[in-house]
Parts: structure tokens; C-alpha cells; sequence
């Protein structure tokens, strides 16, 4: 319909042009003769004819194409309401599961569920009900006190449990909230650090946030004693793995003293997906509404390096920006101005930044299943047709995580650069410091940076001969001793490269034997220092004699 829609605006604009044509023939012809005034005439009624009969047939399709709109919202409607069931359904024989086992525990606790008529798809209720099991007992057993312990807490000796269901911004959100005693940080580190899980100073470096995601990691339990209510490593993994399963998610927020919730945010049915329309190299794509943390529009600015990877500040969590053309091993388009879209998507501790080319809008697609000849296709889930019959591509994103993950553990990392190069007027000069010890990394990288220089930093010679491949840089400052690549094999890689040769190195060593200092400046190293230079003027005067300040 809108491409006969568009031939007719283009054959109105035709026809106004017609009509402008006739007003300067005749302007221009001061006295025409009778019959050409009497031809012109005639030219003109049949002109206001034809605007006439094309305005009405304009209106009538935007009529017709107004009540073909509303048609297919209503049968869109009705469709998805056939496939949803109320709340209830699922959930009714909860109060009573939750009263008994309350009673077996020694415990006071009553349900509450709010939301009851809300519909939900038949198949995502079938799904809820392993998963809201497990957190209900979870809430019973581990959060709920007993009742003496409640009162002394200055609490009703009842406890409540609330599971509330309700649609927000064309999600289903499920919430099951508990007033008990909620989870104890500290013991939560120190379960985690005792599982090998991540190591003591880790641990303490994570978030509140960061530390409940491993509740979700299967075989995790919080319970010292193995009972039949909890303590077997079942549960919360299945809670993930359904909403992961939907292309969903859930997150868990715990405050002490006043209790626990978990949050479901689920697409309101399976057939139909609300997605976030994106464009990628030059394509468009979708991922699901319900897997997205946040889109934002990020100021260049705002971009931080940290071994030699890129990330940004968002709600005191430091998230790792990277290209979603790169995952998708697309044709990478650089960011054009200073503000460009990024969405940021999450798998337990994991959040990334994926930055796109253009956010298209929100849209609700039919899910259509690839061709099963196809096996498992990487990083997508399924597609769907647009309106315009075009097909798109919708994104799995737990495989974007894992393809990211695989990403940084491989290949360099495109950088989105601090600004963009019409911008800049009178460019930094930039350096690349190569030094597996952190101490001397971020030493010279403030040393540098104190001096006005652009500094990006490498762990090890791989990852330093990785980053001078992907960017260009005025000087590269390395270490000897280094993991997988040494620093000599680094110096001789940049000289023997006609591209990179012109490059001028700076070795900064511990080792100050000639023979060390012969060695290096043998493989085309312009300076050979040692890391005494750093306590003095030696390093910086250095850098300032290759090239300039």
C-alpha cells in the first residue's frame, strides 16, 4: 500500500508542477490570440480536474489505509489475547504450597499475588511454574525468620511473600518479593571466594549486583545443611535458564533486614516479539526488548582505555563498549560525530556495550523459526518479516555475549577513537605503553597523560603488536620481559613492517646490562632506558625528543 501511496504524491507533485507550468506560459504571452486563450482555457479546467479527482483518491487512501491500520491492530489483539491465559491459572495452588510448607518449617508466611488477571501466553505460564517454585521455597527456607526472630526484629511474627505479575513497556515483569532477612553480603563473598569461584580481591571489588548473579550459576547454594526443602544446588540456575530460554531476564536485589525480590522481565508471548530495531552496517536488526539493560547515547568523551580495551561509566558500573559489527564479523562504519548509540545487554556479571550505527525504533515482529537445515546459526535466534515485507534478522543475545567473550580473548578490539578525525583540529600525539606490570603501566600512562600525550596501555607484546595492527600511534614505550611476546620480538615485528618501521620505539627495562642495551637497540628500539628513568626527567625528555610535546 505505501508504494501506491508514493506514486501518487510523486504524480500530485507532477501535476503542481504542470499547473505552474501553464501559469508561466500564459504569464509570458501578454496578448495571446483568442484561440490560444480559449485553448488555455480549457488546459487549465482539465488541470483543476485532474488535482481535484487525484486529492480525493489521496483521501480516500489514507482513509482506507487508517481503517486497514486499526483492522490489523484489532486481529493483532485478539490474536495475541487467544494465545494468553489470566495470572491465576498458573499460579493458584502457590497460596496453599506456601502455607503447609511454612507449617513444616516451624514458620508463619502467607502469599500474596497481585495481578491475578493479567494475561500471560499459556506457554511462558507453563514455563513459570518450576522456576517460581524453587524461589518460593528459597523465600520460605532461606528468607522468611522464624517468628520470635521476627518479632525481636520489630516485624509482624507473619511473614509475607508477594508475587506480583504486571505489563510494563510491552514486557511482562514478574516480581517475587519476601520481607525476611534478606542475604547477607559479606557471607555471600566469602561463599563465593570458598567455591573458587573468583578470587578474594576480586570479590571484593564486586557490586552488590555482581555478587548476586552467582545465586543463578547451577549448583550454587546458599544453605549449609542439605534438606529436603533446599541445599541440593537446584533451583535458581532453572530460573535463568527459562527466562534466558524466552529471550529474557532476571535479576535478584536483596537489602538486609528487609527482604529479598527477584524480577522476571519476559516478552509478553512467543510468537510475537517486542525488538528493538537497530541498524549495522548498513543492515537492520533486532534484538529483543526484553534482553536490552539500556540504550544511551554516548559522548565520545565519556570513553575510558584500560588495557587497551574501551569502556564507559553507567550507574557507577564500568561497562565494556565494543563494535556490534565486529562481534558480527560485519563491514565495521565508524561512529560519524561526537554522540552515537550504544545498547547495553547482560548475562549474570557480563555487561557489554554494543555500539550501532542507528537506533530505528521499538517494533513488535512474528517470530518466524530458521530453517532447521540450517542447525544453530551464531549470534541469531530467529527472523521476521517487516511491513514492507523485508525480512530481518532477530539477534540471540546469551550467543552475542559468548561471541564478545571469544571476541576479547582473540582478536584486537576496534576502538572508537576519542574524537572524530574532521574534528580535530591539532591532534595529540598518541603512545602505546606495552608493560605487563600494572604498577609501571598506569605510572607511565599518568607520567604521559600529565605531559598532554594520548596513552593507550598493552599487557603483554601480543596484545601490544595486536593494538599497533588496529591504530596509529606516534610511539610505542615497551618492556622486555613480557608473556607470549617479548619485547625484543615486538621491536623486531614494528621495524620489519614497511608500515609500522617509521614508528619510533622507546625500551624502558629493568635489565641495565650493555649487553641488554646492545640487544635492544639492535632491533631498531631509538632509546634504551631504564625504569630508574622513571623517578627523573629521563622517560619524558626521551618522548619528547621523538616526537615533540
Amino acid at each position: 500500500m505505501q508504494p501506491f501511496a508514493d506514486s501518487l504524491l510523486l504524480l500530485r507533485k507532477q501535476q503542481l508542477a504542470l499547473s505552474q507550468a501553464l501559469e508561466a506560459y500564459q504569464d509570458l504571452r501578454a496578448n495571446p490570440s483568442s484561440e490560444e486563450a480559449e485553448a488555455l482555457k480549457v488546459v487549465r479546467a482539465k488541470d483543476r480536474e485532474c488535482r481535484e479527482i487525484l486529492s480525493d483518491r489521496l483521501g480516500e487512501l489514507e482513509l482506507f489505509a487508517r481503517r486497514t491500520g486499526n483492522l490489523s491492530d484489532r486481529l493483532y489483539r485478539e490474536v495475541i489475547a487467544s494465545h494468553m491465559r489470566p495470572f491465576e491459572d498458573g499460579v493458584q495452588n502457590f497460596p496453599r504450597m506456601v502455607r503447609d510448607m511454612a507449617r513444616r518449617l516451624g514458620k508463619q508466611a502467607k502469599l500474596e499475588i497481585i495481578g491475578k488477571a493479567t494475561p500471560v501466553d499459556r506457554d511462558i505460564l507453563t514455563k513459570l511454574e518450576a522456576p517460581l517454585t524453587h524461589i518460593l521455597r528459597n523465600a520460605l527456607d532461606h528468607g522468611i525468620e522464624m517468628p520470635d526472630e521476627r518479632i525481636a526484629a520489630g516485624k509482624p511474627a507473619e511473614g509475607t511473600i508477594r508475587l506480583e505479575a504486571f505489563h510494563r513497556g510491552g514486557l511482562l515483569s514478574i516480581s517475587v518479593a519476601d520481607d525476611g532477612k534478606g542475604i547477607n553480603m559479606d557471607w555471600l563473598r566469602q561463599k563465593i571466594v570458598s567455591k573458587n569461584l573468583t578470587t578474594p580481591v576480586m570479590a571484593a571489588q564486586m557490586s552488590d549486583s555482581e555478587l548476586l548473579e552467582f545465586l543463578f550459576l547451577p549448583g550454587f547454594s546458599t544453605t549449609q545443611e542439605v534438606t529436603e526443602i533446599s541445599g541440593r544446588g537446584v533451583g535458581l540456575d532453572i530460573a535463568q535458564s527459562m527466562a534466558t530460554e524466552v529471550s529474557g531476564m532476571v535479576r535478584a536485589h536483596t537489602q538486609m533486614g528487609r527482604g529479598t525480590t527477584f524480577n522476571f522481565q519476559l516478552p509478553l508471548t512467543l510468537s510475537v516479539v517486542r525488538t528493538l530495531l537497530v541498524e549495522i552496517s548498513s543492515e537492520s536488526y533486532a534484538f529483543p526488548l526484553a534482553r536490552i539493560e539500556q540504550i544511551v547515547m554516548l559522548d565520545r568523551h565519556e570513553i575510558h582505555s584500560v588495557e587497551n580495551r574501551q569502556y564507559f561509566l553507567r550507574d557507577k558500573q564500568n561497562i565494556g563498549l565494543i563494535s556490534a559489527a565486529q562481534v558480527l564479523e560485519l563491514t565495521e562504519i565508524p561512529p560519524p560525530g561526537n554522540i552515537f548509540p550504544v545498547v547495553v545487554i547482560s548475562d549474570q556479571s557480563e555487561h557489554y556495550g554494543l555500539w550501532v550505527d542507528r537506533v530505528l525504533g521499538e517494533h513488535d515482529l512474528v517470530v518466524r523459526p530458521l530453517n532447521p537445515m540450517l542447525g544453530k546459526v551464531q549470534d541469531i535466534s530467529a527472523s521476521a518479516l517487516m511491513g514492507n515485507g523485508s525480512p530481518i534478522l532477530i539477534l540471540d543475545v546469551s550467543d552475542l555475549i559468548r561471541s564478545t567473550n571469544n571476541l576479547l580473548n582473540g582478536r584486537p578490539l576496534s576502538r572508537v577513537s576519542s574524537a572524530p578525525e574532521a574534528v580535530l583540529s591539532d591532534r595529540r600525539k598518541r603512545v602505546l605503553v606495552v608493560d605487563d606490570s600494572i604498577t609501571v603501566r598506569e605510572m607511565v600512562r599518568k607520567m604521559l597523560q600529565n605531559q598532554g600525550y594520548l596513552v593507550d596501555v598493552a599487557v603483554d607484546g601480543m596484545e601490544g603488536w595486536h593494538a599497533v595492527c588496529s591504530n596509529t600511534y606516534d610511539l610505542v614505550l615497551s618492556d622486555i620481559d613480557m608473556p607470549r611476546m617479548n619485547g625484543i620480538e615486538l621491536v623486531n615485528n614494528i621495524k620489519s613492517h614497511p608500515k609500522y618501521e617509521p614508528i619510533p620505539v622507546i625500551i624502558v627495562s629493568y635489565k641495565d646490562r650493555e649487553q641488554d642495551r646492545i640487544r635492544g637497540l639492535e632491533a631498531g628500539a631509538n632509546y634504551y632506558l631504564t625504569k630508574s628513568s622513571l623517578h627523573d626527567n629521563s622517560l619524558v625528555t626521551a618522548v619528547m625528543d621523538l616526537i615533540g610535546g
